[in-house]
């Protein structure tokens, strides 16, 4: 852990924290906002021994849950810690500030809207580390139907874009990692950090792990976690939009990625005269509950896609 000299940020440490001697695992969440409370207290039920939890509160926009977090941490008897920024700093140099802090020669990524896949998934991860062979891998994650219709859209695109077990992504390779769920040497991270020049929502983890398998080896596991913070399709499109300036960061520092899918698509999309025009389309299908959602996830797609044609022009 290096010591703290920006003076925007502080640190929380319970006492179990204070007092170990030994981290061999860091599990680091950031949030925004996103309160990761129940996420800590179900890693608490699996943490032993030599692992810490540590939180990230990026600009600490609700300073009631900062201090609720507090209080739980400091009843936890697993060592765990609070880091305060009073800036927001963004997903990249958020994680890259969490790692530099961490204690374990290995570390954990979730985020806050998450909860372990299992009741063995920190045992699952500690086993891998123990055996080696790999610097980092991803789990997978899976997500619950949601109870509210609004969310549905979320869910399924998630569940046909997203969920496919380790065997499937290990053929896709790097480009199937996410940040939400990785297990990675801290040496790895030393070396190849989150890039900071990607800021908004999107891609910064496919460029880290493309990055990365430069120089190490990458592995796809099945332990995944449950992933929760589905949002409405309002927020998927604007999200969407707002992503495609950080995919066409990808594809300018990796050429070598002009075969995916998203990128073949806004290619086709750009040679259309007046694609741009289509969008409304496409946003209104996208919105609409009472059309099926194969329907509803290909207007997303088209949406993201002629975004991704603008960014790319």
């Amino acid at each position: 852990m290096t010591m703290m000299a920006d003076t925007s940020l502080r640190e929380y440490a319970n006492a179990a924290s204070q007092a170990a001697e030994r981290i061999s695992m860091s599990v680091l969440v950031p949030f925004y906002g996103d309160n990761p409370g129940g996420l800590v207290r179900a890693l608490e039920d699996q943490a032993a021994g030599d692992v810490e939890i540590v939180l990230y509160d990026d600009g600490e926009p609700d300073r009631e849950l900062n201090a609720a977090l507090s209080l739980l941490l400091a009843s936890l008897e697993t060592p765990a810690r609070l880091l305060t920024s009073t800036r927001n700093r963004g997903r990249s140099e958020g994680r890259n500030l969490l790692a530099e802090q961490a204690r374990g020669d290995w570390l954990v990524f979730l985020d806050a809207d998450m909860r372990p896949g299992g009741p063995a998934f920190l045992q699952t991860y500690r086993a891998l580390a123990a055996r080696g062979g790999f610097d980092a891998a991803y789990g997978g994650h899976a997500t619950d139907w949601p109870s509210e219709r609004e969310l549905e859209l979320h869910a399924a695109l998630t569940r046909s874009c997203e969920e496919h077990g380790a065997e499937e992504r290990n053929v896709t390779g790097p480009t199937a990692f996410c940040s939400s769920n990785i297990l990675v040497r801290a040496d790895v991270m030393k070396a190849v950090p989150f890039d900071t020049g990607f800021t908004g929502w999107g891609f910064e983890d496919v460029d880290w792990a493309v990055m990365a398998a430069r120089e190490f080896t990458l592995v796809h596991v099945d332990n995944p976690a449950w992933h929760g913070g589905l949002q409405s399709p309002a927020a998927l499109l604007a999200k969407f939009r707002a992503g495609a300036v950080n995919y066409r960061r990808l594809l300018d520092r990796h050429p070598e990625l002009a075969g995916l899918p998203g990128a073949r698509a806004a290619r086709t999309l750009a040679r259309i005269p007046g694609q741009a025009a289509l969008r409304g389309v496409w946003s209104t299908i996208t919105r609409s509950p009472v059309l099926p959602m194969k329907l509803r996830t290909t207007a997303l797609k088209l949406w993201r896609a002629s975004w991704t044609a603008e960014a790319l022009s």
